[in-house]
């Protein structure tokens, strides 16, 4: 029987272990719950959180606030198998599951659906007929666009690959270029920005009338506090499958995990 290690996390592991438990797997936690006591050098397999750390120092427990150093991941493991989201253990046998699209893309939905949730708690209007621009045209960017289509909003999305230009165009959407977002009159309701890199600048900032400014990237997509300062309803929101749909992004990432071990086995 496959010994499995699940390292920190949130509610997300949790439906992680029950799904594995399901399937006849041994699971220990460390940092998942109070006084756990995992241990990481006798398994077979090792599971770390989403993401898996926020410091590049230490594993994240939100949980437990337990203090699990990465370099105790490293120096406890040799050929186990290391399932991680967002980071990398050089010379050990580790994927990144969040550069999965089997993973990443299922979990765009809950992101997009939570970005929607902030929506309509942070305005006094309805999604149906606004005008929202949707930065990005990835992963979180494609589902988040479509779901607001459907609400009946006026959505235009940006890009910067010719590619991802001829998509929108067949799918109906309005675009502009990304890399000329400064440049144009931004006059939208909304704007979701889901790419991980400065896309608007502090003068592009003084210029926009949104009701919500939303930041769904990792890194950020724009001077949050600038933003603020100048009145404007900015808002950064990562990581909001493990906050607004914890049981669902659970069965999202036990599904790939499982995926992972079977492929591996």
């Amino acid at each position: 029987m496959k010994k499995i290690c699940i390292i920190g996390g949130d509610a997300r592991l949790k439906t992680v272990k029950h799904h594995l438990e399901n399937q006849n797997f041994f699971v220990s936690t460390l940092g998942l719950y109070p006084n756990d006591k995992g241990d990481i050098s006798l398994a077979d397999i090792i599971i770390l959180p989403v993401p898996t750390t926020r410091d590049n120092v230490t594993v994240f427990t939100p949980l437990t606030n337990k203090v699990i150093p990465l370099s105790e991941v490293f120096e406890k493991t040799e050929n186990q198998l290391i399932l991680c989201c967002n980071y990398n253990f050089e010379n050990r046998k580790c994927i990144d599951y969040n550069t999965l699209d089997s993973y990443a893309l299922l979990n765009a939905v809950p992101t997009a659906e939570g970005a929607i949730k902030i929506a309509i708690e942070n305005t006094n209007f309805t999604i149906w007929q606004s005008k929202i621009l949707v930065i990005g045209n990835g992963r979180v960017g494609k589902i988040l666009a479509n779901r607001l289509k459907n609400l009946g909003a006026f959505v235009t999305v940006s890009a910067r690959k010719p590619k991802d230009f001829a998509e929108l165009e067949a799918l109906g959407f309005n675009y502009i270029n990304t890399e000329k977002l400064e440049n144009l009159y931004l006059g939208y309701d909304i704007i979701f920005n889901t790419v991980d890199f400065p896309v608007l600048s502090d003068k592009t900032l003084e210029n926009l009338p949104c009701s919500l400014l939303l930041d769904l990237s990792s890194k950020g997509g724009f001077n949050l506090e600038y933003a603020k300062s100048l009145g404007l309803n900015a808002q950064k929101a990562p990581a909001l499958p493990g906050k607004t749909a914890p049981k669902t992004a659970g069965k999202i990432l036990a599904k790939t995990v499982s995926e992972l071990i079977r492929f591996y086995n």
